[in-house]
């Protein structure tokens, strides 16, 4: 499927008109279909390739050696979560991936607004911690510019969620799926679910295999060009705009047979905001023909409820 696609050079350099053009074209691709594809998006082809190359080599440490980066009580929140841990809501079957997640870093001098988790220093390979702190702020600036895009299709102030995702909870994750050593039980390496934040921004998967739910209940697949990223709503900001916004459904299904040996790589950056942020329905998105359909929930508290409901914390 052909995902709408944009430049966000339009938006962060364009003229007020390029601006307006901008967030009306994203808002109904997010209205419409819950996906786009975004170019010039501002995180560099070699900050990509190096971080993908040091993901790759930390998967390939013997197990013994990544569980030592397994913390037990973080909900799976900080460092690496191992085979079978993690499950999609409303599905017992865990999804056949592990993966390592790295979160807010809060610099010397900063006040931060909340204590979050240390992230997990990694060893090995030598620049994994500094490859990750560098992509998450880069995620995070170009994160920032999306929903200042979105804000002003909402016709609401465009630094509306800059106060809410300053030194928020987001989290880069990056997700090894292993080769396929016998025949599987499911054709389905992650059953199919919606991102709980505000958007996610999924940088060069390695390998084929994102696909979407459409409108007529058929399974689409998704992929981006070179130097682009998939970005895509999550339930946080389905519920913030009382569905005016989709959180469309999508899995990652198994490569076709000839491509079983291959293990495929993805990095996805969910941007939270701040556990305070409420998520109570923009009023207005709510109107006689569209009732409100949530109840008011902080960011915070339905972050919890759904880590409970995908088994990563208990």
């Amino acid at each position: 499927m052909n995902i709408p696609l944009i430049d966000l050079h339009h938006f962060i350099k364009g003229t007020t008109e390029e601006k307006v053009q901008f967030s009306q074209t994203l808002g109904r691709a997010f209205e419409e279909v819950g996906f786009v594809s975004v170019k010039n998006h501002g995180i560099p082809d070699e900050l990509i390739n190096s971080l993908y190359a040091t993901v790759k080599e930390f998967f390939s440490l013997p197990e013994a050696e990544k569980r030592t980066y397994e913390i037990p009580g973080l909900a799976g929140q900080r460092g690496y979560t191992s085979f079978g841990k993690e499950h999609a809501k409303g599905s017992d079957a865990p999804d056949l991936k592990e993966f390592f997640q790295y979160g807010q870093i809060i610099e010397d001098g900063v006040v931060s607004p909340e204590a979050y988790p240390d992230n997990v220093k990694v060893s090995l390979p030598e620049d994994f911690d500094a490859l990750f702190n560098q992509s998450y702020r880069a995620f995070e600036v170009s994160g920032s510019a999306l929903l200042s895009a979105i804000a002003m299709h909402l016709q609401l102030d465009d630094t509306y969620f800059d106060e809410h995702i300053y030194l928020g909870n987001s989290i880069l994750r990056a997700i090894h799926y292993p080769p396929i050593l016998q025949e599987p039980k499911s054709a389905i390496r992650a059953e199919q679910h919606e991102d709980i934040n505000l958007i996610t921004l999924l940088v060069g998967a390695s390998a084929d295999g994102l696909e979407i739910l459409g409108k007529n209940g058929e399974w689409l697949p998704v992929k981006a060009g070179p130097g682009e990223i998939v970005v895509n709503v999550g339930d946080m900001l389905q519920r913030l705009t009382n569905d005016r916004l989709k959180s469309t459904t999508h899995r990652v299904v198994n490569p076709p047979r000839e491509n079983w040996h291959n293990s495929r790589f993805s990095i996805p950056f969910f941007l939270h905001p701040r556990s305070n942020m409420s998520l109570a329905c923009l009023s207005s998105c709510v109107s006689i023909d569209n009732p409100k359909l949530y109840d008011d929930y902080t960011a915070g508290y339905y972050l919890d409820e759904r880590l409970r409901e995908i088994g990563l914390k208990k």
